[in-house]
């Protein structure tokens, strides 16, 4: 549905979500003059902090399931990134009727007026490259030496109600998920300016194979204009193949991090170099200066959740990295810190192989506590690997967050480290990554100093 169409319309938004992602869209619907219902087979009680969001609208509201006479009057479904819709009967149902399907990134597309529109995806590191490039293009405009920027999409920002207020010149970055890849290539639509910090095994219980998970990254080149650029790894083959592949080769630039600004740079680990690189590589193509780079990577002091110093108790420090959903992010976790490190893993599963973080941990790690719904499988196969090479490191299993934060402490000494980077979701214990984290911070804050 075309812009300026929406007013007096009937609109069905598919999916509020846990913790309101549908708010955002719900919420510019209605400023546009929609007639809005909101549907999510969830209860009341476990969509209530979204719902608050929303009580101020007119909306009608379907809970606890999605009812197809809803859809009979219906002239715009907006769906949930999260919906996988080849599996929705609702969906289904509502493009065999005819209705068009969107979503909240795609409505921001289509009518985003910023010529500059920088795009990030891969399976870790896109959120913090994503923040990277955003704090040093705002240190550039502070600066009246930049252009105004904007940054949203997975990252946790919709930019629909900026939209009156953006303008050609400005610039807009986006970190973009495997799953609103999946929809943007219904507008055939990549940004100019592309990142690829890496593609790794991920939600392969949504995408069911590796190659399909590949594809919708893909989605961020396949449709550039002859003008566009795509920033990878100088090191990472396999992106660059696939880039290649997928018709974007000739935009191709391999990027690899300025030993120079080393000193610049606030946050530890040898991936976050690389994500510093992409954010550099992508600042200089849209004229930044260096020393603006340099003060805006200076200034940059990472995201929540993402191995956020926590604080330190009795000569051990405490880092939340709750962001980790995947076996490899737990590894660049571990392998950040030159300390002896104890980490916390566990969640539940998303149909990833352990098999490779497993014998990582056996060979680096001090001590692995296991928690959760895969706390058991988990214990069973890091065990399984120190045995296999007579290693020392400790293996703990505990049922729940807090028992681990105990078990871990246990284990440390002064001068350890000890980092919460689950390789799993958050949805056997709590509502979201978020809140595992702030759970995690408060056991850490109430550990003797």
């Amino acid at each position: 549905m075309a812009a300026g169409v929406l007013t007096g319309q009937r609109v069905v938004v598919m999916g509020l979500g846990h913790f309101g992602g549908g708010i955002a869209v719900t919420r510019w619907l209605v400023e546009q003059g929609a007639l809005v219902t909101v549907t999510d087979t969830a209860k009341p009680d476990k969509l209530a902090d979204g719902l608050r969001q929303i009580a101020d609208l007119p909306v009608g509201l379907r809970l606890g399931e999605h009812a197809l006479s809803d859809l009979d009057d219906c002239r715009l479904l907006v769906v949930s990134p999260a919906v996988p819709k080849d599996r929705s009967d609702y969906v289904r149902e509502a493009r065999g009727r005819g209705i068009p399907v969107t979503s909240e990134m795609n409505l921001f597309i289509e009518r985003c007026p910023a010529r500059r529109m920088v795009g990030v995806t891969g399976s870790a590191g896109k959120s913090t490259t994503t923040a990277m490039i955003g704090a040093v293009l705002e240190t550039a405009c502070v600066a009246g030496r930049g252009p105004r920027v904007w940054v949203g999409g997975n990252i946790g920002r919709s930019l629909l109600a900026d939209l009156p207020v953006m303008t050609a010149e400005d610039v807009v970055v986006l970190e973009l998920s495997s799953f609103q890849l999946e929809d943007l290539e219904g507008l055939r639509w990549s940004p100019p300016l592309a990142v690829i910090t890496n593609i790794e095994p991920n939600h392969l219980d949504r995408h069911g194979t590796l190659e399909a998970y590949a594809a919708a990254k893909l989605n961020l080149v396949r449709f550039q204009g002859p003008g566009g650029l795509v920033f990878v790894h100088e090191t990472d083959e396999g992106v660059a193949r696939r880039v290649a592949e997928a018709g974007a080769g000739q935009r191709l630039r391999g990027v690899r991090f300025d030993s120079s600004l080393a000193s610049s740079l606030r946050l530890p680990g040898r991936h976050n170099q690389d994500n510093a690189a992409l954010a550099v590589a992508v600042c200089r193509s849209l004229g930044v200066e260096e020393p603006l780079i340099r003060r805006g990577l200076s200034g940059f002091a990472g995201l929540p959740h993402r191995l956020e110093y926590v604080g330190e108790s009795r000569g051990v420090g405490y880092y939340n990295d709750s962001k980790s959903t995947t076996p490899a992010s737990t590894c660049l976790a571990v392998d950040s810190f030159d300390r002896p490190v104890i980490v916390l893993i566990g969640g539940r599963d998303k149909g990833m192989p352990f098999d490779e973080m497993n014998a990582h941990l056996a060979a680096r790690a001090k001590g692995v506590v296991c928690y959760g719904e895969m706390g058991h499988s988990l214990h069973e196969g890091v065990r399984a690997c120190v045995h296999a090479v007579a290693g020392k490191t400790a293996v703990v299993e505990a049922s729940t967050l807090e028992a681990a934060v105990r078990a871990a402490r246990d284990l440390s000494v002064p001068g350890d480290v000890v980092v919460l980077s689950p390789a799993c979701t958050s949805y056997d214990l709590f509502a979201n990554y978020e809140q595992r984290g702030e759970e995690f911070r408060r056991l850490v804050h109430a550990l003797p100093s």
